[in-house]
């Protein structure tokens, strides 16, 4: 059955993680590939001049630094990991003349996942909605977003939110390294927020927290390009993206949905997973600053852009 998230509720879980936040409780940034070693892991994508994918790169081709300290790479694989990726559909009163474009570029999406992976689809306008758990059965996911219907405001934080809280779970029942996913979010919206009760600061906060890429849609039209509440919606989407290392899109045209979906799909199956265990030995929670770089001309890395120290307990 569906789970309905109605705004009242949202308010509850975002001042409760916070609080744990700020007890110090450790964010879900080390997945743990071997047995007693926590790592911090990184989804890193490479390209080349020409924007392609360059997918050759051996693990001593890479390097690795955080606040500006060489570190030592001790997990690392080119195979693609399973992925639990969460599909978000705005479906404010906006999208109306939109939905029936986006919900096929969205089928198409579910359409090039592994049976190893899993995806849920979760929809919202003045509430959201989850309208199918994670599950790699593309009929359910595919009867899931047929199901969504255009009308209300736009809850974009909310969703962003409650899908990383739900992306957590997944993580945290992991029981051994071929159980690890790499975690996504693919995020559609036509505008700004307009009826979140959870602040963008918190969201960016917990997505800062996870180890989820988040990859932001953002339908543009002639009107709103010059809208003062499109703007904001157009940082926002650039920022949560950029933090955690995923990418932007801003499409003018409906049309163009497919190509970003089946780039996003592309990128998805072209990524490195690194891992190291930090140099620094201080569990201060304080923010740390990753950057990784490749020994190669005219190539570059885009991972996520840091993350926060364990705490001691």
């Amino acid at each position: 059955m569906p789970r309905l998230l109605p705004a009242i509720c949202w308010r509850i879980v975002a001042l409760t993680a916070i609080s744990v936040a700020s007890a110090g409780a450790q964010p879900p940034d080390q997945p743990a590939f071997r047995a007693g070693v926590d790592l911090v892991a990184l989804n890193v994508t490479v390209t080349g001049a020409d924007d392609r994918y360059v997918t050759d790169i051996e693990q001593d081709g890479f390097l690795l630094y955080e606040d500006g300290a060489i570190q030592d790479i001790t997990f690392f694989t080119r195979t693609q990991l399973p992925v639990a990726l969460a599909l978000l559909m705005d479906t404010s009163a906006s999208m109306s003349d939109k939905m029936s474009t986006a919900q096929q570029a969205a089928i198409g999406f579910a359409g090039r996942l592994r049976e190893q992976d899993l995806a849920s689809v979760i929809d919202f306008d003045s509430r959201v909605e989850i309208l199918h758990e994670f599950t790699n059965s593309l009929d359910d996911l595919t009867s899931a977003i047929r199901r969504t219907s255009a009308g209300g405001s736009t809850s974009l934080y909310n969703a962003i939110y409650i899908s990383l809280k739900e992306l957590a779970k997944v993580g945290a029942t992991a029981a051994d390294a071929d159980e690890i996913r790499r975690q996504a979010i693919v995020v559609l919206s036509d505008g700004e927020d307009t009826s979140s009760l959870v602040e963008f600061e918190e969201v960016l906060e917990l997505a800062k927290r996870s180890n989820t890429v988040i990859y932001s849609i953002g339908l543009r039209s002639d009107e709103g390009r010059t809208r003062r509440g499109f703007r904001e919606a157009d940082f926002v989407l650039r920022q949560v993206a950029q933090e955690t290392g995923g990418r932007h899109f801003f499409p003018d045209t409906v049309d163009e949905l497919p190509a970003i979906y089946e780039g996003i799909s592309d990128e998805l199956s072209s990524q490195y997973t690194l891992g190291y265990a930090s140099k620094n030995p201080l569990r201060d929670g304080q923010w740390r600053r990753i950057v990784v770089r490749v020994d190669r001309p005219n190539v570059a890395a885009r991972t996520r852009q840091g993350y926060y120290a364990p705490r001691v307990q």
